[in-house]
C-alpha cells in the first residue's frame, strides 16, 4: 500500500481537531452504527477542557489504495523542541488557516520550522462560510508570512483549498462544490511525496514518549530504515552515540484510525510506537544491534527555569509552629 505521512498546522480554535474528526468518518474508518466522540484527537482531559492540542498525536486514514498518517502538532514555542521533533517524521503539512482570522502566531512558529526543513505545504482555509470571511485577504496574508519566513520559489507555489471542516467539504474553488473531503484526500496524495526510505538496517528516531499500564515504556517514531518485527533485538543509542540499553521489542504497534493495532512487521516510512525498552527516551535512536551512528536528532529544551524543594536546614528550622519536618535530604 501506498504511504503518506503529514502534518495538520493551524492556531488554537481554528478547526484543526474538528477537520481531523471529518477526515477519519469520510475516510470510512468508523463503522456506520458506531458512537463517535467529538474532538477525537483531543484524548487529553486538558485538551478537552481548554480544547487546544497539547500533546501530539497520531492517526491514519485509507483514501482508496494509499494509507495516510496524519500527526495533530502542538503549535507552542515552548513544547521542548517537539515541533521539530514531530516534523521530522513528515513529508507534508496541511496549514489550515480561519477565513476570517488569518495566521496567527501560532500558525507563524510551526509553519516557520517546516519551511525550514522544505516541506512543501498545502494550505487549507478553513471555515470559508463564516458571514465575516475574507478568503482573498487571508490567502495574501498566507504568501506575505510564507514570503517573510524565507520559503523558497517552490514552497511560495503552494495549493489552496477553500471549505468548512465543520461541514466536512473542500474544495479546489471558494464557491465549491460544497460536498466532502475528497478534493483534499486527492490533493494530499498527489502533492505530498511518499516517504524517504533510506538502505540499512532498522533505525527509528524517537519522537514522542508516553506509559502504558501493561507495556510500560512506550516510544513513537518513523522508521527511517529497515524492518521492525516484535522479539527482536534492538539498542538505544543516545544523541551522542552513546549505548543507553539493549532491549527486545515486547510490541510493534501501527496507527490504525484512532487505535494502535500490534503488527508483526512495520516496514520502513511507517510511524509505529515500539515498547519493550527501560530507559531509551526522546530523541534518542532505537536500532540494529549493529548500528553506531544514531539519526541527528533535537534534544529536549532545558526548563526556562528549575527548582529544588528540600527541607528546612537554616538556623531556625524547628523554632516555632507545629508541623513535622521531612527526615528526607531533599525532594527533587
Amino acid at each position: 500500500m501506498k504511504l503518506r505521512n503529514i502534518a495538520i498546522i493551524a492556531h488554537v480554535d481554528h478547526g484543526k481537531t474538528t477537520l481531523v474528526d471529518e477526515l477519519l468518518k469520510q475516510s470510512g474508518t468508523f463503522r456506520d452504527n458506531q458512537k463517535v466522540t467529538e474532538r477525537a484527537m483531543d484524548s487529553n482531559d486538558l485538551e478537552r477542557e481548554r480544547g487546544i492540542t497539547i500533546l501530539a498525536k497520531c492517526t491514519s486514514v485509507v483514501w482508496k489504495d494509499t494509507r495516510i498518517n496524519i500527526v495533530d502538532t502542538p503549535g507552542h514555542a515552548d513544547f521542548g523542541g517537539e515541533v521539530e521533533r514531530i516534523l521530522n517524521m513528515v513529508d507534508g503539512v496541511v496549514v489550515l488557516v480561519d477565513a476570517s482570522e488569518g495566521p496567527l502566531p501560532q500558525t507563524k512558529f510551526v509553519v516557520s520550522k517546516a519551511l525550514k526543513r522544505g516541506i512543501r505545504p498545502i494550505v487549507a482555509i478553513n471555515k470559508i462560510d463564516r458571514p465575516d470571511e475574507r478568503h482573498l485577504d487571508v490567502l495574501n496574508e498566507v504568501f506575505d508570512l510564507f514570503a517573510n519566513l524565507d520559503a523558497s520559489d517552490e514552497q511560495l507555489d503552494f495549493p489552496v483549498l477553500y471549505g468548512s471542516g465543520r461541514n466536512g467539504w473542500m474544495a479546489l474553488d471558494p464557491v465549491g462544490p460544497r460536498e466532502t473531503l475528497a478534493p483534499m484526500f486527492d490533493l494530499i496524495v498527489s502533492h505530498v511525496p511518499p516517504p524517504n526510505v533510506e538502505p540499512g538496517p532498522a533505525r527509528i528516531l524517537a519522537t514522542t514518549l508516553e506509559a502504558d499500564s501493561f507495556l510500560g515504556r512506550i516510544l513513537t517514531g518513523r522508521i527511517s530504515s529497515g524492518t521492525v518485527k516484535p522479539n527482536m533485538m534492538m539498542k538505544a543509542l543516545n544523541r551522542e552515540g552513546k549505548l543507553v540499553e539493549n532491549f527486545r521489542v515486547s510490541k510493534v504497534l501501527a496507527f490504525r484510525g484512532l487505535e494502535r493495532v500490534p503488527v508483526e512487521q512495520a516496514e520502513a516510512g511507517e510511524i509505529v510506537a515500539v515498547a519493550g525498552m527501560s530507559e531509551a527516551t526522546v530523541a534518542d535512536t532505537l536500532c540494529d544491534p549493529s548500528v553506531e551512528t544514531p539519526i541527528a536528532s533535537q534534544p529536549v529544551d532545558p526548563p526556562t527555569l528549575s527548582m529544588l524543594f528540600r527541607i528546612n536546614d537554616g538556623p531556625f528550622a524547628g523554632q516555632e509552629g507545629d508541623k513535622v519536618q521531612s527526615a528526607s535530604s531533599a525532594i527533587a
